[in-house]
C-alpha cells in the first residue's frame, strides 16, 4: 500500500510502534515545509543557482536571507519585488480547501529516483534544469509510485485528427501495459494522451504551468477532475498562480524528468513539445517521435527530430517500450507482411520455381541449367511444387500453373 499523502503544512506520521519525532523536530520540519512554500511563490523554478543555494544553507535560512534582502545579489535578483510577499498561510489553506498537498524532499511520496537526473545535470553545469524545491500536488495518486514506470507523451496543441488518434491509442496501450502517461494537460496531443490512459482505467499525471486550483485551459476542467480522481495534477507554483507563457517552458523540464522517456506525437516547427524533447535529451532520457504526412505542418517538428537523429522513430507502443523497457527483454516484434505460400519453400524449391517459364513446358535439365542446380535437386523439388499448386507436368516437361487455371489442366 502506498504511503498516505502528506497534508499541506503537516508532518508525516511516524511508523506504528516508534516514538516518532519530538516536538522540536516536528516544529523544524513544519518550518522547513513552510519555507519551501514561500520559496515556491517567491522564485521561478528551474534555476540551478537558487537550487544550489537552498541545498547549501537550507530552505529556512534561504527564505530568511531572501526576505531580508541579505542573499547574494545574483540570488536576490531572482526574487525581485517578491521578497516581502508572504502568502504561505493563504497558499496552504487554499491547497487544503481543494484536497491538495505540498510535497518536499524527504517526503515518502517525493519522486527521488525520477528527479535524480536533474540533480546530476545541475552538478554537471546544466543551468536551467534544476530539480524542484517543492511540488504542489492534487489527486489521489502517489507520485513516487506513479513515476516508477512513466512515459511523457507530448505534442501540438493544434493537433490533426491523425495525431490525436495516435496519441489516444498510445496513451491507452501504455496504460494497459502498466505505464503512467505524463503530459501537460493542454489541448491537442496532451489531452488525447491523458484521455487514452483514463479510458484504460489507469491513473495519469498532468504537469501544470500554473496553480493546481486553476483549470487551464478552462475547457479541461472536467478532464482535470477525472485525472485527480486516481492520478495527479502537479505544479511548482502555489494555488492561484497564473499560467504565464514562460512557465510552460519551465514546467517542460519536469514533464521530461518524471518520465523514463519522451514521445513526441506531433509537433510544428516551433512547438513546445520539441522543447520538452530537448530537456529530455539533457536528462539522458530517450526521445521518440511519430512520423506524419510529409505535407503536414504539424509533423515538421517530429520530422526534424528524426532527420537530425535527435529522436527514434516509433509507430506504436511496442517500439516505445523497447526504448524505455528492460534491455533485451522488452523487444518489439519484427514487422513483416502476411505469410505467403512461397515463404514455406526451401531455397532449392524457390530457385527451381523462379527458373520455370510461364507458358511453354521445359524439361528438368533445362530448369537445372537456368537455376544453377543439379538435375537431381530439380527432380526432388518439382513434385513438392506441384503439390502446392505452383507447377504442372505435361508429358515429362514442367511449367508454371497460370493464375486461375485449375490444377492438372
Amino acid at each position: 500500500m502506498s504511503a498516505q499523502p502528506e497534508q499541506p503544512g503537516a508532518v508525516q506520521p511516524s511508523k506504528a510502534g516508534s516514538l516518532g519525532p519530538g516536538p522540536q523536530v516536528v516544529a523544524g520540519l513544519e518550518a522547513a515545509r513552510r519555507a519551501r512554500a514561500w520559496l515556491s511563490r517567491a522564485v521561478e523554478p528551474g534555476h540551478a543557482l537558487m537550487y544550489r543555494y537552498v541545498e547549501s544553507v537550507g530552505p529556512k535560512e534561504a527564505m530568511r536571507a531572501l526576505r531580508g534582502a541579505r542573499a547574494p545579489a545574483e540570488l536576490q535578483a531572482l526574487v525581485g519585488a517578491r521578497h516581502d510577499d508572504d502568502r504561505v498561510a493563504a497558499d496552504l489553506a487554499a491547497a487544503t480547501s481543494i484536497g491538495a498537498r505540498l510535497l518536499a524532499p524527504g517526503d515518502p511520496e517525493w519522486p527521488v529516483d525520477s528527479l535524480h537526473a536533474m540533480t546530476v545535470a545541475t552538478a554537471m553545469g546544466v543551468e536551467a534544469i534544476a530539480a524542484p524545491l517543492a511540488l504542489w500536488v492534487r489527486g489521489n495518486g502517489d507520485l513516487a509510485n506513479l513515476t516508477r514506470r512513466a512515459v511523457a507523451v507530448v505534442g501540438a496543441r493544434a493537433s490533426t485528427s491523425y495525431g490525436a488518434e495516435q496519441a489516444a491509442q498510445l496513451g491507452f496501450d501504455l496504460a494497459e501495459r502498466g505505464w503512467t502517461v505524463v503530459s501537460g494537460g493542454a489541448f491537442g496531443i496532451d489531452a488525447a494522451a491523458h484521455r487514452g490512459a483514463l479510458s484504460a482505467g489507469v491513473p495519469t499525471i498532468a504537469v501544470l504551468a500554473g496553480g493546481i486550483d486553476r483549470s487551464y485551459p478552462a475547457a479541461h476542467a472536467a478532464l482535470f477532475e477525472r485525472i485527480a480522481q486516481d492520478g495527479l495534477l502537479i505544479s511548482e507554483w502555489p494555488p492561484g498562480c497564473a499560467p504565464y507563457r514562460h512557465r510552460f517552458l519551465i514546467r517542460n523540464r519536469l514533464i521530461a524528468a518524471l518520465s523514463a522517456g519522451c514521445v513526441v506525437v506531433e509537433a510544428s516547427a516551433r512547438s513546445g513539445a520539441r522543447h520538452t524533447a530537448g530537456r529530455a535529451q539533457e536528462l539522458g532520457r530517450p526521445v521518440m517521435a511519430f512520423p506524419g504526412p510529409v505535407s503536414s505542418a504539424m509533423s515538421v517538428g517530429t520530422h526534424t527530430l528524426l532527420r537530425d537523429t535527435e529522436a527514434r522513430l516509433v509507430t506504436g507502443v511496442e517500439h516505445v517500450i523497447e526504448e524505455i523497457g528492460q534491455l533485451g527483454v522488452d523487444l518489439a516484434p519484427l514487422v513483416r507482411g502476411p505469410d505467403t505460400a512461397r515463404d514455406a519453400l526451401t531455397a532449392v524449391q524457390a530457385r527451381t520455381l523462379e527458373a520455370l517459364p510461364n507458358r511453354r513446358p521445359v524439361l528438368p535439365e533445362h530448369i537445372a541449367r537456368a537455376a544453377g542446380l543439379s538435375v537431381l535437386e530439380v527432380l526432388s523439388a518439382l513434385p513438392a511444387l506441384e503439390t502446392r499448386g505452383f507447377v504442372e507436368s505435361i508429358d515429362g516437361a514442367w511449367r508454371l500453373v497460370r493464375l486461375g487455371r485449375p490444377q492438372g489442366l
